[in-house]
């Protein structure tokens, strides 16, 4: 970020946010999860440059990219548990109508359905993808969410109820074909 400057000034800055965000974020997930909010803060910390960070436009640009290297972990983690010879397995999973909900507890199937959408969401409308980017794997609200991406509240609202219904429909279809 400008106002930071070097990957020393902005650590501290933006250490313990995202070490909440992460804590909120692992709590939320299945009682097994051996991930740890310092483990997911420091290895999404690598995955953006370490010490070599690039230089961010603004906190918007920042906790973006901060979510969606977050997600990634995530992501390989669900599959690396899932993979044949971890024991793992693909099995279809019923979906409650609030799965993207930030209160529930995905489990890896979850996970990856939500991943997979994600995607496709982001091809047809990459603002409500980045919402739900920021809520789902970074783990923030829907008011902090709005403010880093510059949205009014009643947008947000309007654009994550939108990006709810389309993602629940978008992994009803891909667990159906």
């Amino acid at each position: 970020m400008h106002e930071a400057g070097t990957a020393e000034q902005l650590l501290p800055l933006v250490y313990d946010e995202l070490r909440r965000l992460a804590a909120q974020k692992l709590n939320r997930e299945n009682p097994g999860q051996t991930l740890q909010a310092t483990a997911l803060v420091h290895e999404a910390w690598l995955r953006l440059g370490g010490d070599e960070q690039p230089d961010w436009q603004n906190r918007a640009h920042f906790f973006a990219a901060a979510a969606e290297a977050m997600r990634r972990i995530l992501i390989d983690n669900a599959r690396r548990k899932q993979a044949n010879r971890h024991g793992g397995g693909l099995k279809r999973t019923s979906l409650a109508p609030n799965c993207l909900e930030p209160a529930t507890g995905p489990d890896d199937d979850l996970l990856l359905a939500v991943h997979e959408a994600l995607d496709q969401l982001a091809a047809h409308d990459a603002a409500k993808a980045e919402l739900v980017k920021l809520r789902f794997f970074a783990g923030l609200t829907l008011e902090e969410a709005a403010r880093t991406l510059n949205f009014s509240a009643p947008t947000a609202k309007r654009h994550w109820a939108y990006a709810r219904a389309w993602m629940y429909r978008a992994i009803q279809r891909n667990q159906a074909g």
